[in-house]
């Protein structure tokens, strides 16, 4: 037999519809939504990116140093001077691709995304998903609550 929770509730109202809202425009600002996740996780990746670059352009000095040890200053010197502080794109290290694609792209995709909940849905957010939790969970069953235990 389920066991009863204290906040078996529905969906807090943060995350209810708003009334007139429709289905389709649920639905849509659910995409919208999940479409800015998916950017928060390339804005993740090109962070990922720039580190990598900046280790492995910091990796160099040692490597430069150990060539000219070994005695091969000639590649050594190339991979100082072809390598070493290089462009990763032309007239860009990476921390300016970041902050290229956090002020331009990202931050334009976040805005309109507020503004879509903003005009259609009063500024509720994950709409869908918690809808789509009411309907997936067992009520009354422990792990299955609504909202977190006061």
């Amino acid at each position: 037999m389920p066991m009863t929770s204290s906040n078996d509730d529905a969906s807090p109202s943060t995350h209810s519809r708003p009334s007139g809202v429709d289905d389709m425009t649920v639905e849509a600002l659910g995409e919208l939504s999940k479409a800015l996740e998916t950017i928060h996780r390339v804005r993740g990746h090109l962070y990922s990116a720039h580190q990598l670059v900046g280790g492995a352009d910091l990796t160099l000095d040692r490597v430069v140093k150990l060539l000219r040890e070994a005695g091969h200053d000639e590649v050594a010197d190339r991979v100082e001077h072809e390598l070493l502080g290089r462009n990763v794109l032309p007239g860009r290290w990476t921390f300016q691709i970041v902050e290229e694609f956090d002020d331009g792209y990202y931050a334009a995709f976040q805005e309109v995304e507020r503004d879509a909940r903003e005009k259609l849905a009063g500024g509720r957010r994950h709409i869908y998903e918690a809808e789509m939790k009411e309907r997936r969970r067992t009520h009354g069953m422990p792990g299955h609550e609504a909202t977190p235990e006061a």
